[in-house]
């Protein structure tokens, strides 16, 4: 499961890209959108023997996929093997998908006017809008349309007219958009705003097949648990990308790993793949070792006839495996002979920081506003941070998370109270901002030698650039992203060339703004192993509540913040303890 730039960014994949697919079914190219049965009873989509490439790479092998109506899957695989241009070719229908489904991919922010989020968000049901339109205009006829409207008014029951707006609005506020928000024009939302209406809009439609890439990363903490929530109650199909392991655990019934050119199915949730995937990776691991020892036997005995006896009886009990799992028939792909899964490992590393004598850093009845916002306000701060410190800021999109993370760092000025540093502190930051501002014409080799001209690899007299690269592929980039143009890396890969840097800064105090939004799920669990081991200071704000658990672990050492309504106040309990709270919350508001 390495790590590769296998995957075209999503810039440039779109919708006016379908040509540069090649998708085959079987031993036939699929050209034609909306091709698939319609039988109008077919519910499932099933596709066997189907390989996929865009631009001469190969995504997909002879691959199988079946998805089945009324599950929820969480389709996973590591940074660029294709999880997002998979959901594209479902979503354009260029995989074969029944044409009786109806299906919704939610992948771009809704266009900005000067409609409201709430009728943005009702207006998604197209055919509610027209009949509604109808019976206005009957309304307001001359004409006796008595039956008509009666007809009319039946269907629009039907569809639920009545209570639409109180259903968009409840599904809006569940994603934290307050009465005010929800009658501001879409115009004045900023894009991961927009982002969470298209999310409103998919879930008000409920369409029977529904696509999600990385849901949760315009969210906040509470925005999360109560997607969570509202999907558990989902009836209908589900196939969400995500690399946050408890949402995927809480809502998924089953798992399909994108690995290796293939998908390979999984039932129950994240947990219980990952134990699946193991016990699986270990059994190809054998099979392959009791294979390459049968052909190293066969070669040393120069008998040609005894070597291809070798491989063609792995391929037979490839072929009979494959069809106790009806996975191939008689015309399906060539069996192949067992291959060797190296797994995929990524190891994140912040070098041990110098001491300092406390206070390392605090914010002394602080307050700030900023010149063009007079509704947004941060108000009589006072927090600290030391050595060993581990805090999680949590509170609603837009109440002043990243604003605080800003005081601390020193990008922003208080307009009043004090600041107070340690002259030798060394602050490690890292937010999609400062990913944004990497020299994209630099290569990460280049890059990081311009910003850290002496770096060393401990115990090690290797040169300059050599440490370097040892650092990058220590952070999971592979070997020929070093000397790629930081441009062409996928964002996963330009996030670990940030905290490369980071790490060579030698922070004495790390301040994290949402870290995981382009990591995987193994580069994510490095990353919490890493803080985990770092004795300095870390700051935290991530919507992903396993990372915070793995950082606040520690009771003793561990403080939630809480940013809300202008004020930064302290929650008297545990990060589990404030999560249960806003679950009873939610479960309420959901239940209603």
């Amino acid at each position: 499961m390495e790590d590769s730039s296998t995957e075209p960014t999503q810039e440039e994949v779109s919708e006016k890209d379908h040509d540069a697919f090649t998708v085959v079914i079987g031993s036939k190219r699929s050209v034609l959108e909306g091709e698939g049965t319609s039988d109008a009873n077919v519910k499932d989509v099933a596709v066997e023997s189907f390989s996929v490439s865009v631009r001469g790479k190969v995504l997909l092998k002879n691959a199988t996929v079946k998805i089945s109506h009324g599950k929820k899957y969480g389709l996973v695989g590591s940074n660029g093997t294709g999880k997002s241009t998979l959901l594209k070719l479902l979503a354009w229908r260029k995989i074969p998908v029944p044409k009786n489904i109806d299906l919704l991919y939610v992948e771009q922010e809704v266009v900005a006017d000067e409609k409201t989020a709430l009728q943005v968000v009702v207006s998604a049901k197209e055919e509610l809008v027209k009949l509604r339109e109808e019976a206005e205009a009957l309304q307001n006829s001359d004409g006796d349309c008595g039956e008509q409207l009666v007809e009319l008014y039946e269907r629009l029951q039907v569809l639920g007219s009545d209570a639409a707006e109180a259903q968009a609005s409840k599904i809006l506020a569940g994603l934290g958009f307050t009465k005010e928000m929800q009658v501001r024009a879409t115009e004045s939302f900023s894009g991961g705003w927009r982002m969470r209406i298209s999310l409103a809009r998919a879930l008000f439609v409920q369409p029977s097949l529904l696509l999600l890439d990385e849901p949760t990363n315009h969210l906040d903490l509470r925005a999360v648990l109560w997607l969570e929530e509202y999907l558990c109650l989902w009836k209908k199909t589900l196939v969400v990308v995500s690399h946050d392991r408890d949402f995927l655990n809480t809502v998924c019934t089953d798992v399909i790993q994108l690995h290796e050119q293939k998908l390979h199915l999984y039932h129950g949730n994240y947990d219980k793949f990952e134990t699946g995937y193991e016990q699986r990776r270990k059994e190809m691991n054998k099979k392959f070792e009791i294979y390459e020892k049968q052909v190293k036997a066969a070669k040393r005995s120069g008998v040609r006839a005894q070597q291809e006896k070798v491989k063609d009886k792995a391929k037979f009990a490839a072929k009979k495996e494959a069809s106790k799992r009806k996975a191939v028939d008689e015309d399906g792909p060539a069996p192949e002979a067992p291959k060797k899964d190296k797994g995929y490992s990524v190891e994140f590393h912040f070098p041990e920081p110098t001491e300092l004598t406390p206070p390392l850093l605090q914010l002394l009845e602080v307050s700030f506003c900023y010149p063009d916002r007079p509704d947004f306000k941060l108000s009589d701060v006072d927090v600290g941070i030391d050595m060993g410190t581990r805090v999680a800021i949590v509170g609603p999109n837009g109440a002043g998370k990243s604003t605080l993370l800003n005081l601390l760092a020193g990008d922003l000025v208080p307009t009043e109270g004090e600041v107070s540093r340690s002259q030798k502190l060394r602050i490690g930051r890292y937010s999609q901002h400062f990913v944004d501002l990497l020299t994209m014409g630099e290569t990460p080799v280049e890059y990081l030698l311009r910003l850290h001209p002496n770096p060393h690899l401990e115990g090690s007299a290797i040169n300059s650039q050599e440490a370097v690269r040892a650092k990058l592929g220590k952070f999971g980039l592979p070997g020929d992203n070093h000397i790629t143009p930081i441009v062409n890396l996928s964002g996963g890969q330009k996030a670990r060339v940030v905290f490369a840097s980071i790490s060579m800064s030698k922070p004495h105090i790390l301040l994290l703004d949402e870290p995981t939004n382009h990591l995987d799920m193994q580069s994510i669990d490095a990353l919490a192993d890493a803080l985990d081991e770092f004795s300095g200071g870390v700051v935290l704000v991530s919507h992903d509540s396993r990372l915070i658990s793995r950082v606040c672990e520690d009771e003793e050492k561990s403080q939630i913040w809480v940013v809300e309504d202008g004020t930064v106040s302290f929650f008297d309990g545990t990060f589990e303890e404030y999560k249960e709270e806003l679950q009873i919350q939610i479960r309420e508001e959901v239940d209603e």
